[in-house]
């Protein structure tokens, strides 16, 4: 039996590639902990920085058939988890400045007919996005439920990112019509989440 830990990293990479599940995991043993160290002291948050380790992991092995290392592993692991961790932080902006956007909008509204109850209008939004076409619906919710970026939905799907765009495009466009009481600024919230 082979002794994966003696094994160096461009070996590790050239067996990962023929999906060894043993070069992975003597990889993930090798890195888990100071891509993690690397996590945290970017996001001081352990949730989240599993999270991202987690994920730069999966991804790891999700694409090894097709992976193209150029560098170091390590260097490759680090880019990784900076570009999960800065997509993060993009994220959380985006919902930092919704949640000011909707308080701004709440302290201004001065009648009540503009003012909805949440729950309301999660249910008819909801609705409408059941009523997407099935590929649009899946792609639409991909993108604003599961946060993955039109990329990461073109390689699930196989198709290209132009068309994931479009397709979410499309599916705001159909849903801000068949919804016009709510305005734009209200529907927005809700896809941005």
């Amino acid at each position: 039996m082979l002794v994966y830990n003696n094994f160096s990293d461009e070996e590790l990479t050239i067996l990962l590639k023929q999906e060894d599940q043993i070069a992975f995991t003597e990889i993930y043993n090798r890195y888990w902990a100071e891509m993690y160290y690397h996590t945290f002291r970017m996001l001081k948050d352990e949730d989240s920085s599993k999270d991202v380790v987690q994920d730069v992991f999966s991804s790891l092995w999700l694409k090894s058939s097709s992976l193209n290392v150029n560098t170091k592993l390590s260097g490759y692991l680090y880019v990784s988890v900076r570009n999960k961790v800065l997509n993060l932080v993009a994220q959380n902006k985006v919902r930092n400045d919704y949640l000011s956007s909707v308080a701004n909008f709440v302290s201004q509204s001065t009648t009540s007919s503009a003012f909805f109850d949440e729950q309301e209008i999660l249910e008819i939004v909801e609705a409408e996005i059941r009523n997407l076409p099935p590929r649009m619906r899946e792609i639409f919710e991909m993108s604003r439920k599961e946060n993955l970026s039109h990329k990461e939905i073109a390689e699930k799907l196989n198709i290209s990112p132009q068309t994931v765009k479009k397709q979410v495009q499309n599916a705001l466009k159909i849903i801000k019509n068949k919804v016009p009481m709510l305005g734009s600024g209200i529907l927005v919230m809700f896809f941005l989440r």
